[in-house]
């Protein structure tokens, strides 16, 4: 079952995996040539964006969300801190 609690934190992990992947591996690559984090954190990354996307979308009746703040909530997965605001503002318990 899906849980608005299991979509937060799904939204926390892929912010997380996002910030990291932005600041600390895309920099590391372009300026080092090394591109561990890259290969790490990409995959994890990916499976953890598209989790959150379809669990979005899963969740959008049961949580009665406008077309508006649903588009906002989809539109926060692919901005840098976009997932911590879409908690902050979309996912508490109503």
């Amino acid at each position: 079952m899906i849980t608005l609690k299991n979509f937060k934190i799904i939204a926390l992990l892929e912010g997380i995996s996002y910030l990291l992947l932005l600041g600390i591996g895309s920099p590391l690559k372009h300026f080092t040539g090394n591109d561990i984090l890259v290969r790490t954190l990409g995959m994890p990354h990916g499976l953890l964006f598209v989790t959150y996307v379809i669990m979005a979308f899963l969740l959008k009746s049961e949580q009665k969300w406008t077309n508006k703040e649903f588009a906002i909530i989809l539109v926060c997965s692919i901005l840098p801190f976009g997932t911590f605001y879409a908690d902050k503002k979309y996912l508490q318990v109503k």
